[in-house]
């Protein structure tokens, strides 16, 4: 048999990336209040991959469009300014846990006729070197579980003022490298998965000052199971319903400032509470062994505590933008989980700036809690727009 060779932290951490979902025992969750989280594997495709939402506290639903919206609602593409762009992202990710772990993030949007927009993304998690052993200590072979999700993307305006959008993934998620596990053989673990999205903008006038109202809405990673072994039972990806709003106000011809708030839940089963006595009946909750549509459709009243519970699924992320002269903006967000679905709760801040051809964003995280292993997560953004990059070059010329 082969072991794992590393830190511990490291060794709980992919783990918890590659263990089967369990089943949630009576007297361990539930009322008491104690972690009654949802389960599902690939969870680098909810984190924030760019700097601009990451510093507004993960919101990014209904925010203005720009390159990175193919992660946040890939309609918002129909309303973006310019022709094309491409941006690049990358954080290093859960420093105070682990120091090699990585997540960077490409994208980039094509223009085809007033009303039709193309796109396409990468994003790709690094683990870092691993070593595997024998039962000895023998060194066998170091790897780097890796993971990724390649999307393209299609977005057309239906009205002056509403937009849709559809997005195809490919999910790959190798964590193993093959190796065996329990006389098992595992494999990389693969999904076909889709977003659709629609996008809301309107002109307003407010406190006598223009303005503009955005409205969000994206179903993403609605796709397949996925397993890391012939005998293993599938697991959920992180399906999701993303809700959100926006309001922007033009305080005068040099600044504006935007408020956004997104709401989001998972679209996957809550572990019901399982007999301590006999692990296969279920004493309250749903049986979360169900196909993606049935999960879907359960996932909205399936919580063992009820209603309430259902309300504790939702997460919250908030966050303001102020822009002076669109080339420089300060940012600012607070993200909040129920203590009983994870306890995430962190302010973000950011910064960004524009000069002409490009864009750099950076943002920075702050924990409520301390030695959180999100403590201290930075993240770095920039963006290009060819129509500004082909007219600076004119210029020149």
């Amino acid at each position: 048999m082969i072991n794992f060779g590393m830190k511990k932290d490291k060794v709980a951490l992919l783990i918890l990336l590659i263990a089967l979902s369990g089943k949630t025992l009576l007297f361990s969750q539930g009322s008491s209040g104690q972690l009654h989280a949802i389960q599902t594997v690939v969870p680098f495709l909810t984190i924030a991959p760019d700097s601009r939402a990451g510093a507004m506290g993960d919101a990014g639903v209904a925010t203005s469009p720009d390159v990175y919206s193919q992660h946040w609602n890939p309609a918002k593409f129909a309303f973006i300014d310019g022709n094309g762009g491409i941006g690049i992202s990358y954080s290093p990710w859960l420093r105070n846990l682990v120091p090699d772990i990585n997540i960077a993030y490409l994208a980039g949007y094509k223009r085809i006729d007033t009303k039709q927009v193309i796109s396409a993304s990468l994003l790709y998690s690094s683990l870092g070197d691993v070593p595997f052993t024998d039962d000895f200590g023998n060194l066998q072979r170091t790897f780097n579980p890796n993971e990724f999700a390649v999307d393209a993307g299609y977005s057309r305006l239906f009205t002056d003022n509403l937009s849709g959008g559809i997005a195809f993934r490919f999910i790959y998620s190798n964590l193993t490298g093959g190796f065996y596990s329990g006389g098992t053989a595992t494999r990389p673990g693969i999904s076909f998965a889709a977003d659709v999205s629609t996008y809301y903008q309107k002109k307003i006038s407010l406190f006598s000052k223009d303005g503009q109202l955005g409205l969000g809405l994206n179903f993403s990673n609605i796709g397949t199971k996925m397993s890391y072994s012939a005998a293993q039972t599938a697991d959920f990806i992180p399906m999701d319903l993303r809700l959100g709003t926006s309001v922007t106000i033009n305080l005068d011809h040099f600044n504006k400032i935007t408020a956004t708030l997104d709401l989001n839940k998972l679209l996957v089963p809550t572990p019901p509470y399982y007999s301590s006595t006999n692990p296969d009946s279920i004493i309250k909750g749903k049986d979360p062994n169900v196909s993606v549509p049935v999960a879907i459709f359960q996932s909205f009243f399936d919580a063992p505590g009820g209603f309430k519970e259902e309300l504790h699924e939702i997460t919250y992320s908030s966050g303001v933008e102020y822009w002076y002269n669109n080339q420089f903006a300060i940012r600012g967000g607070y993200f909040h989980e129920n203590a009983t679905k994870g306890n995430r709760k962190y302010f973000t801040a950011g910064a960004g700036f524009r000069l002409k051809a490009f864009t750099l964003d950076f943002s920075y995280l702050m924990p409520l809690s301390q030695n959180h292993p999100l403590a201290r997560t930075l993240r770095f953004s920039i963006a290009w727009d060819f129509n500004a990059l082909r007219n600076a070059n004119r210029s020149k010329g």
